[in-house]
């Protein structure tokens, strides 16, 4: 193992340092500065025709939306110019654009008011891009703004309740009259189902306009949660509904409302102590798919809804003896009686197409690797483009099959990780490329694969970068506990393989998850380097339990979150020990949130492999942490206490050895403050010495103004003066 690394490292070393620079990074680059800014391609939307997309622009300090020529880049049109004015008078962002189907008309967003960590109300005007007609929406401020297929209507949420404006008389017509704070919620969703099922816009219309169905959340009966806001002479008390693992969930019903009639009907979907991860019409305008999902979620069953009574019939149905991870990877077909699905059946995640009449499932993909998101579907071409890691599970390239399953192909052969999104008719798509050494670009490239152009490439960042002393990073192998594990590492620059270094260990180790593959590593990228300069070598590692090695890998960690994890962890400090140019008396380990759950876990555990440990965010007890997410892995903690207390940070404060940071947001929604409270108590209990920092106000991300200065200058000096 030491030879391996070794070599690997010195072959990388080489290449690197050929272009190396001289600057130091410093915190006011991260975080003030903005000196290493990845560009993307904001606002980038394809039209229908195919030849064309949008973007947002800022030019003489106006903002616009221009239409580009989708193949020449060439500027054809201005669609709009910013005249919307603040109280302030000053120009209003757009910060998001909707187009309506026939893209004769565009909903312009505003102001946003953040609501939790994925939602927010925004000021929403409708433009008219033939007349430059522009109008509000509704005078307060409303959620998930979106047009009817033709265009003359648009939906929205306010006060709990659903609404739609018609747009041709201006009727403003109220679907639901029941909302009420923190007890019922029509066509937005409940805190817990907005975090763990990844989606907050509640309804959807039907193919043809004429209905609107929608979730209605019954949350009366949830346990509530009391945040401080430390905004005055008095805190204000912000108390909203949070189920934590074993409580109450909402009760939720599927409504269908009808437009013409004004009629709306309840669907049935059965039992109440369950979930209804999503719904999604059908190509038949009066079907509905509802979603159903068992409390242990490992039963996952699609009724099909007839619109005009809501009653249902299971057309497909997933068992599986872990858990299911809900995905989007559904396409019904124009048959009316089949679908593209994708599950775990053969051990892997892959792709099939399910007829409810034939009940026949027939493979797409198949082999010994994951599929990682169905792109798309085109009906035409009877082709189905999806992404999958089948050269490696570091890798990721998009992939075309027949839909009859025969004839795949690769489309992006270029080793790296490929992210696509496709564009209308799908004759193009947009491939955010990158490796672990090059950061992203992103090209437009056809059917067939072709890089027609590139719309962005990050060449400033790669200059800048050119400027900076940065260490090598390379891809690992790493000894497990019981297995190989995927790792990435940094060296200082001018490392010496002849001298002893420290080691800063990195992860996040949450079920399914992926922080180790050939692609830039966003996020902590240049604090890492940044300690790098400093003399410490980074690794990050992941572990049992993470993702795109197959089902059995990713779910080993069932009933148990944490164990596992945290002893691969151990055992990859205890083989970097074991390198020559590892001082093994120095190593570290930091994480955030489920990483925070970790770090900590690991200081605890392997108090005689780390010496230090930073957890932002943690969870320190699962029994804290919401009913969806814990509950998926480990079941109630009726059911599973050990599970939930064997690995338990709270529950194992007296073996703290080493240096510990514990950092938080008293005003983190997700992750409680209570988590890092209770194990502050418990290493006061055990008389154990740490150290603790807490960011008022702050949520679950720790931002906003100078916040990200001060904590990563914090967590420096912590790591300087303990590793």
């Amino acid at each position: 193992m030491r030879t391996i690394l070794s070599l690997v490292f010195i072959v990388f070393f080489a290449q690197v340092l050929f272009a190396q620079g001289t600057k130091q990074i410093t915190i006011d680059d991260l975080y003030k500065n903005n000196t290493f800014n990845v560009k993307s391609v904001p606002g980038f939307n394809a039209m229908k025709d195919g030849d064309h997309y949008t973007q947002t622009d800022v030019d003489g300090g106006h903002q616009s939306i221009r239409m580009y020529d989708l193949e020449t880049g060439k500027m054809e049109k201005n669609i709009y110019t910013n005249t919307l004015k603040g109280t302030d008078g000053k120009d209003l962002n757009i910060e998001e654009y909707k187009f309506s189907k026939d893209e004769q008309k565009l909903l312009l967003s505003v102001e946003a008011e953040h609501i939790y960590r994925h939602s927010a109300s925004y000021h929403v005007y409708v433009l008219d891009i033939a007349t430059g007609g522009l109008k509000l929406v509704d005078a307060d401020k409303i959620l998930h703004a979106t047009f009817s297929p033709d265009g003359k209507k648009v939906a929205f949420v306010k006060n709990n309740n659903l609404y739609y404006k018609d747009l041709v008389n201006d009727k403003l017509v109220q679907v639901t009259s029941d909302g009420e704070k923190n007890k019922i919620i029509n066509g937005n969703c409940d805190w817990v189902y907005e975090e763990e099922f990844s989606f907050t816009q509640a309804f959807e219309w039907s193919k043809d306009g004429s209905y609107l169905a929608f979730y209605r959340f019954d949350e009366s009966l949830v346990p509530e949660y009391t945040l401080a806001k430390y905004t005055g002479l008095y805190p204000e008390q912000y108390t909203y509904k949070y189920p934590k693992a074993g409580e109450r969930n909402s009760v939720v019903q599927i409504k269908i409302f009808n437009v013409q009639t004004g009629n709306t009907i309840v669907t049935n979907t059965g039992e109440t102590d369950q979930y209804i991860p999503r719904i999604k019409w059908t190509a038949n305008p009066s079907k509905l798919c509802i979603y159903r999902l068992n409390r242990l979620q490992n039963n996952l069953e699609l009724l099909l809804t007839d619109a005009t009574d809501g009653g249902t019939s299971t057309i497909y149905s997933d068992n599986n003896k872990y858990y299911i991870n809900i995905n989007d990877e559904i396409t019904f077909l124009p048959d009316g009686h089949s679908m593209i699905v994708k599950n775990e059946k053969a051990g892997y995640s892959h792709l099939f197409m399910w007829d409810w009449q034939t009940l026949k499932l027939k493979d797409l993909t198949e082999g010994l690797f994951d599929v990682d998101a169905l792109v798309g579907v085109d009906i035409e071409n009877q082709l189905v483009y999806y992404t999958a890691a089948e050269n490696s599970p570091l890798e990721r390239q998009l992939y075309v099959v027949q839909l009859n399953g025969k004839k795949d192909k690769c489309l992006t052969p270029e080793k790296g990780t490929h992210s696509i999104t496709p564009c209308e008719g799908y004759s193009y798509f947009v491939d955010k490329y990158s490796q672990l050494n090059k950061p992203p670009v992103y090209y437009l490239r056809d059917d067939k694969g072709k890089i027609i152009r590139t719309l962005e490439d990050n060449k400033d960042l790669e200059d800048k970068m050119k400027e900076y002393a940065m260490g090598a990073i390379h891809l690992i192998k790493v000894k497990g506990t019981d297995e190989m594990l995927n790792g990435w590492m940094i060296t200082p620059p001018g490392f010496d393989s002849t001298k002893k270094y420290p080691v800063l260990m990195y992860q996040y180790s949450g079920p399914g998850s992926q922080e180790v593959a050939d692609r830039f590593p966003l996020g902590n990228y240049f604090w890492h380097q940044m300690l790098a300069q400093k003399g410490y070598i980074v690794v990050c590692a992941d572990g049992t339990g993470t993702g795109f090695r197959g089902e059995e890998f990713r779910k080993k960690t069932y009933l148990q979150l944490g164990k596992m994890e945290s002893d691969d962890q151990i055992a990859v400090a205890k083989e970097l020990g074991k390198l020559n140019y590892v001082d093994k008396s120095r190593i570290g380990i930091w994480g955030w949130s489920y990483g925070g759950f970790m770090s900590s876990t690991c200081l605890l555990k392997g108090n005689d492999v780390f010496k230090t440990a930073i957890a932002v965010a943690p969870v320190t007890n699962w029994r804290y942490y919401d009913n969806i997410y814990t509950e998926r892995y480990m079941r109630t903690p009726q059911e599973n206490p050990g599970g939930y207390d064997d690995n338990a940070p709270e529950k194992m404060a007296d073996k703290l050895k080493g240096n510990f940071l514990l950092i938080h947001g008293t005003g983190d929604d997700n992750v409680h403050f209570q988590n890092s409270v209770m194990l502050t108590a418990a290493l006061i209990n055990a008389d154990k010495e740490f150290e603790s920092e807490y960011y008022p106000d702050k949520a679950h991300g720790i931002s906003g103004g100078n916040t990200r200065h001060q904590l990563y200058k914090r967590m420096t000096d912590f790591i300087l003066k303990n590793l």
